[in-house]
């Protein structure tokens, strides 16, 4: 879909205000579409990350069976810190399916833009015009439509956006009450101590690119 220059004042919706290192010259419509494509970016570096538990948590369950009763705790909770891995990735698939179905709705206002300032212009230049009128008013009621239909679809990504945070708070959880078991894991004390606290670090890692995601010009943040 080919993305046409737009118009500030037919594309003016929720947050068009340009936040810190973005373009100033950029508004409305195409700024929404900017900044969903970085809100995805941030997203698909969640998902590489919420794989990478999956297979910390597969390792610490191994190690885990090693160190047997000592690390009967540290296992059930590597077990659930792998569940949560993958709630999170399905977490995030669903933020993705909500930004491609913004993407589309964000980027068909943007082509209408183009020629709606072209009837608009040609209104004014023919203003007798009732055909040309009542086409730009159905165009504008369009318009009109579909910004209420992306201020939706912009609170309900912000919704989801603070579900998976605090999925993640349960997951910093986790990852804290693995580091109290590691230290019950007699001569695996070390190694269990070690991967708890890559665990720790991991998390730690989603949270903050979940907090830049909720900080995001598109939410009416400052990021």
């Amino acid at each position: 879909m080919t993305v046409e220059p737009v118009s500030e004042q037919m594309l003016a919706v929720d947050g068009d205000v340009s936040a810190p290192g973005e373009p100033a010259t950029m508004s409305g419509a195409a700024l929404d579409l900017l900044r969903i494509v970085r809100i995805n970016e941030e997203i698909k570096r969640i998902v590489t990350v919420a794989f990478k538990i999956n297979i910390m948590a597969l390792n610490a369950i191994f190690l885990a069976k090693r160190a047997g009763n000592a690390a009967l705790g540290f296992g059930v909770l590597s077990n659930e810190l792998r569940v949560f891995s993958k709630d999170l990735r399905e977490s995030m698939m669903s933020l993705t399916r909500q930004i491609h179905d913004l993407v589309v709705e964000v980027s068909a206002v943007l082509q209408d833009s183009r020629h709606d300032d072209i009837f608009a212009r040609a209104t004014r230049e023919v203003p007798d015009n009732a055909e040309l009128q009542a086409v730009l008013a159905r165009r504008e009621t369009r318009h009109g439509e579909a910004v209420e239909r992306i201020a939706s679809q912009r609170r309900s990504l912000r919704l989801a956006v603070d579900d998976a945070a605090r999925l993640v708070e349960l997951g910093g959880v986790l990852a804290k009450s693995a580091k109290i078991e590691a230290a019950y894991g007699a001569g695996f004390a070390t190694s269990l101590s070690q991967v708890s606290g890559e665990f720790d670090g991991v998390v730690e890692e989603i949270r903050s690119s979940l907090d830049a995601l909720r900080r995001s010009g598109f939410f009416g943040g400052e990021a």
